[in-house]
């Protein structure tokens, strides 16, 4: 008797930022003449970064601030800043919370009621700083909240879930339709998350603006804990950056790929950008400056979440200034200052100007001991 063959399914290698390395250049330039630009619709920035859309990092304020710095800050709509009059005392019921108890505790502060009203106050009050006022919603809101949004004088719509697609299967009898949004509020949009070349391919042809890239490597996000789900920031980066040229060569139509969560130092954004990013969506080194509201703390969008919580408060602390972490000086060694700096100077390494140069000159590598090599002294403590 012959037994049929046995089909064992093979696993495909992905990479972090940890295990892959950039190459230099047969050319390089000075580091001021790299300008790390990026341009989501018709708005520009002079450096190629977002502040994540979490209560513990972008306010009205902090928004305002990440403007003057030439980036964007993204606020959640969906969080406290549209839940109470002035959200003081529940941020610091949070920073203050007990370990043991904190998703207690943050759970009873987001069930406060959401109250529309505050949706065009808040916009209104990123206006006033002078910046571009972009705003994070779900899936489920977004047709009722995007609209409000904009005509309060939104600039920019994210539509951010853990995980997005175009076809989403639900008991809704009329779902979110991307194209449609595009085509009626008007302003750019920008929809996450994904890590897929074809699923990214399938929200670029409904029109969108941009794609934010990451399942679950943020700090204070848990997802692949509690539900497995992930692709390792570099590997998902290539996918959808191949799937932005794939779709730019064949309608013309350019959309920004931005890498969402997992960045602590220069060398993973710099890894980032030369893996395909237009830009990236940064958290954490946000919430360590003095000027987030968390207070020294940080928690995702689904720690909230009344049965399942996909994330936890992380004590960061506070570092630096947001001129530190973005410009420096810098005072420290490991990367975490001067991010804009490190960026520049990587580009100058491999000879590139601009990031399209970037992408076009710079050469990845798997090197799993990049980060330990000729490093004894510094893994044992001997500095």
């Amino acid at each position: 008797m012959v037994l049929p063959a046995v089909r064992i399914r093979e696993l495909r290698r992905t990479y972090g930022f940890e295990e892959v390395a950039i190459v230099p250049g047969d050319i390089t330039t000075n580091p001021e003449l790299s300008v790390p630009q990026l341009a989501i619709g018709p708005y520009r920035f002079s450096i190629p970064i977002l502040a994540s859309a979490m209560d513990a990092i972008v306010n009205p304020a902090f928004a305002g601030l990440m403007a003057k710095a030439g980036g964007l800050g993204v606020m959640n709509l969906e969080g406290l800043y549209c839940r109470y009059d002035d959200p003081t005392d529940a941020l610091h019921a949070i920073s203050s919370a007990a370990k043991e108890e904190v998703t207690d505790v943050l759970q009873r502060v987001y069930t406060v009621d959401f109250r529309e009203d505050l949706v065009g106050q808040r916009v209104r009050e990123i206006k006033e700083t002078g910046a571009i006022a972009a705003v994070s919603v779900t899936p489920a809101r977004t047709k009722r909240l995007a609209p409000l949004a904009v005509e309060a004088g939104a600039d920019i719509i994210v539509v951010q879930s853990t995980v997005t697609t175009a076809r989403h299967i639900s008991n809704s009898f009329t779902g979110l339709r991307l194209s449609d949004l595009v085509r009626d509020i008007g302003v750019p949009v920008i929809v996450g998350n994904t890590v897929t070349a074809s699923a990214s391919l399938e929200l670029m042809e409904q029109g969108i603006d941009g794609i934010l890239v990451g399942v679950g490597p943020g700090a204070a996000c848990t997802t692949r804990d509690v539900t497995g789900v992930g692709v390792p920031q570099v590997s998902a980066t290539l996918e959808v950056a191949a799937a932005r040229d794939e779709f730019y060569a064949r309608t013309g139509k350019y959309v920004n790929v931005l890498t969402d969560g997992g960045i602590r130092i220069g060398g993973d954004l710099c890894k980032a950008i030369a893996a395909g990013a237009d830009g990236v969506m940064i958290g954490t080194p946000f919430a360590q400056t003095y000027e987030a509201p968390g207070q020294g703390f940080n928690w995702g969008m689904a720690s909230p979440h009344p049965a399942l919580p996909r994330g936890t408060r992380v004590n960061v602390g506070m570092h630096a200034s947001l001129e530190q972490v973005l410009f420096g000086p810098s005072h420290r060694t490991d990367g975490t200052h001067n991010l804009v700096g490190a960026l520049q100077i990587s580009m100058s390494m491999v000879g590139a100007q601009t990031i399209p140069e970037f992408h076009e000159r710079a050469e990845l590598v798997v090197a799993p001991t990049i980060a330990t090599e000729g490093k004894i002294f510094q893994r044992t403590g001997q500095i």
